[in-house]
């Protein structure tokens, strides 16, 4: 379940503070007005049309050279991120070409690193179940590969999401039998950090924010504000509750009764899933599921977290679990699989490809009027 509503209209359920701050506003500059030609200059204006005399006047100097050349500007940028885009791209193919072929160097013993440093949901990133799961399956088709690194930089995310990461990790570990080392970064909560329980060691920072075990489900009561602008709502429903999520009106006692079962048998399954990651009874973890973060130094005291490191430390012990004195890094990212993608990527550029088109049509049309 997802932040909001889902397609069915049920608030979406989500382990913590999963949302990833928002960009800044953008704010346009202000317009520049060109200063006018001093008193006595020897700037003219020209007028169309045939001057006096009957003599034909120079025609106007038009502004399609200064459209053209911000075109071509606008133009040029487009190219150069193409083609830094493709690239990377192009560099990432030459490294994971296909299902199956080596990652690392021959004979070359390595620790495959994922980072997990956004919001847990279903976005096709590393850290969605989709991106998550297709990274392990890099790992454990590599034979190169002896032990698997997660740095972990995330506050949660969408429960469901967390809840099926997990299983692959489980799954990973069950089948690849390779050694998971967790690091956390600033912060390792919520949905993520069910995800880090599986590990076969957790190693913090001291001052990261640790756990916030627990769920939490918003319905957001716009009712009075209506009220107040005067917005009359009528819902045509199937179902006495099939509104009780979409703001109109406050929840019932028996709705809110509801919502309230679906949030407590999430994080029993959370403190479950925990409970069986760290070895702990669903008591001791149930203790814990304040829905609050811990630092890294109570971590290790509390039990969440094995001890305190750096990346480097991680990588380390993955090594150590290995049987390994060294191990390579690599890391692990998703790969451009089709020329699709490709296109994809330039799609994304932040130039604004109408704003070219634009151009070249006010372009056009002042070269047709000169």
């Amino acid at each position: 379940m997802e932040p909001g509503k889902n397609h069915e209209g049920q608030p979406a359920t989500a382990f913590g503070d999963g949302e990833d701050p928002g960009q800044g506003r953008h704010v346009n500059p202000a317009a520049t007005v060109p200063p006018s030609p001093a008193a006595g200059s020897s700037a003219e204006v020209l007028s169309p049309g045939p001057a006096s005399g009957g003599a034909a006047a120079a025609p106007a100097k038009g502004r399609g050279w200064i459209v053209g050349l911000a075109a071509v500007i606008v133009a040029g940028a487009v190219c150069l991120f193409g083609i830094q885009s493709c690239t990377d791209s192009l560099g990432s193919l030459s490294l994971f070409e296909t299902s199956g072929s080596s990652l690392t160097k021959a004979d070359q013993a390595s620790v495959g690193v994922i980072e997990l440093s956004s919001t847990i949901a279903y976005d096709g990133t590393a850290c969605s179940p989709e991106g998550f799961s297709k990274l392990l399956d890099q790992a454990a088709e590599d034979d190169n590969i002896k032990a698997v690194v997660i740095r972990i930089d995330s506050g949660g995310g969408t429960a469901t999401a967390g809840e099926e990461m997990t299983t692959y990790l489980k799954e990973f570990k069950q089948q690849a039998g390779k050694p998971v080392v967790v690091s956390c970064a600033s912060m390792c909560a919520s949905a993520a950090y069910e995800i880090a329980s599986q590990a076969d060691y957790i190693y913090a920072a001291k001052s990261s924010a640790v756990g916030a075990i627990g769920t939490i489900m918003q319905v957001v009561n716009y009712a009075d504000l209506m009220e107040k602008l005067g917005i009359k709502i009528d819902n045509i429903k199937s179902a006495e509750s099939k509104d009780s999520s979409y703001g109109t009106r406050e929840l019932t006692e028996e709705e809110r009764k509801h919502y309230q079962h679906q949030v407590d048998q999430i994080t029993r399954n959370f403190v479950e899933a925990v409970a069986e990651g760290r070895g702990m009874t669903t008591d001791q973890v149930s203790k814990l599921a304040t829905g609050m973060t811990f630092t890294g130094t109570d971590s290790v005291e509390n039990g969440l977290v094995d001890a305190i490191g750096t990346l480097r430390d991680a990588v380390d012990k993955a090594a150590e679990l290995a049987g390994c004195e060294d191990l390579e890094e690599v890391s692990l990212q998703q790969s451009a699989d089709d020329w699709s993608s490709l296109v994809d990527l330039l799609g994304s550029s932040k130039v604004d490809r109408e704003d070219v088109i634009a151009a070249l049509k006010e372009l056009s049309n002042e070269q047709a009027v000169q």
